[in-house]
């Protein structure tokens, strides 16, 4: 089963996200304006993380029933993401020991820190491990991913033992302590829907939300064949952002979008085969989503910064045309020819075919 609507939106969200950062060295005020609204749409993150809980919860919920089938899921979860990580991780890291030779002087000391180089490795450094982004600043979001993860088997011994009602408890539970953290100032963003280097604790709610939805999907709890309803309670999340509302509103409307375009999706798998041609591309936004700081260090703080920009001579709406094609370039090049072999290593042998039991989340 495919859900291309879901990929097109990771996809345009990961661009949104790479212009959002892009535009911070932009001159004038056209600029500030613009990364003031981009700022607003920086919920669209959390979609990321419901759709992962959705399709986690979709393809996994009736193939793990024990220690090892998990221990397999989790490896082969972690191989998807690692290889990718590794490498970016490694590129600031050679940034981060030049500067420490003096050749190039780095601002932001706390980015070039080697004390949480371990914490990077590790990725961890989405658990509250750290004060501050460090290296490749959206690895975050890979170290939140692995938690999510982590905490998959809570998700499966909710759902078959109290289903529907014991996930919205434990997602009521979980975004009640969130809160009240929240009051108590342990988020340094102020509230954890904007929290980065908690950003796990954040992730897993909006993990636990999708998996939420692709329970109700398996129930098929409405009938929904158009893809309408789905698009617009995306366009209306998109609206809330814009005006500022609460981010509750947003993330509801972002669960409902996911939800009925789930519906929609699974009641009509072939009304979105139009889109197939886009997939190759819409596939690469986890590699556009690590890959554009790297561009972003090499073309916008080196070459614009450095090289160009003080000549005045080229627009920065040309150049930065190329830091952007570089990071589509480099995500379909390393998810072509380095991750595969890197993740095969780190997954290891495919484990012997069994059949499949009956579907737990339709059920419960």
């Amino acid at each position: 089963m495919y859900f291309r609507i879901f990929d097109c939106w990771r996809f345009t969200a990961a661009m949104l996200v790479m212009t959002y950062h892009f535009l911070y060295f932009a001159p004038g005020q056209g600029a500030v304006a613009g990364t003031a609204v981009l700022h607003r749409l920086l919920p669209l993150l959390d979609m990321f993380f419901m759709i992962s809980g959705f399709f986690i919860a979709s393809r996994y919920h009736d193939k793990i029933h024990s220690i090892g089938e998990y221990a397999t899921f989790l490896r082969r979860r972690i191989a998807r993401l690692y290889p990718l990580h590794l490498i970016t991780l490694a590129f600031f890291v050679g940034v981060a020991l030049i500067g420490s030779t003096g050749l190039v002087h780095l601002s932001e000391t706390q980015r070039w820190d080697f004390a949480v180089l371990p914490l990077q490795l590790l990725a961890v450094h989405a658990w509250g491990t750290t004060d501050a982004l460090a290296f490749n600043y959206p690895s975050w979001s890979v170290s939140a991913e692995i938690f999510c993860y982590l905490l998959f088997p809570l998700i499966l011994v909710v759902a078959r033992d109290s289903g529907l009602r014991g996930l919205v408890l434990l997602l009521a539970v979980w975004v009640g302590a969130l809160e009240l953290l929240s009051r108590r100032g342990v988020f340094p963003s102020g509230h954890w829907t904007d929290a980065d280097t908690l950003g796990a604790y954040r992730a897993f709610a909006d993990f636990l939300a999708g998996s939420i939805a692709a329970l109700l999907v398996g129930r098929r709890v409405l009938a929904v064949r158009s893809h309408l309803p789905g698009l617009g309670f995306l366009a209306l999340a998109v609206a809330a952002m814009l005006g500022e509302f609460s981010p509750y509103v947003s993330l509801v409307l972002l669960f409902l979008a996911i939800l009925f375009v789930g519906l929609s999706e699974t009641a009509r798998p072939r009304s979105t085969a139009v889109l197939a041609p886009l997939m190759p591309l819409t596939r690469l936004s986890f590699g556009i989503y690590l890959w554009h700081p790297v561009m972003e260090t090499i073309f916008l703080s080196l070459l614009w910064k450095r090289v160009i920009e003080p000549t005045g001579t080229v627009s920065f709406y040309l150049v930065w045309l190329l830091p952007m094609a570089a990071s589509i370039a480099a995500a379909f090049l390393s998810e072509r020819f380095l991750e595969g072999r890197i993740a095969r290593v780190l997954a290891g042998p495919s484990p012997a075919a069994k059949p499949k039991p009956a579907a737990v989340l339709a059920k419960v």
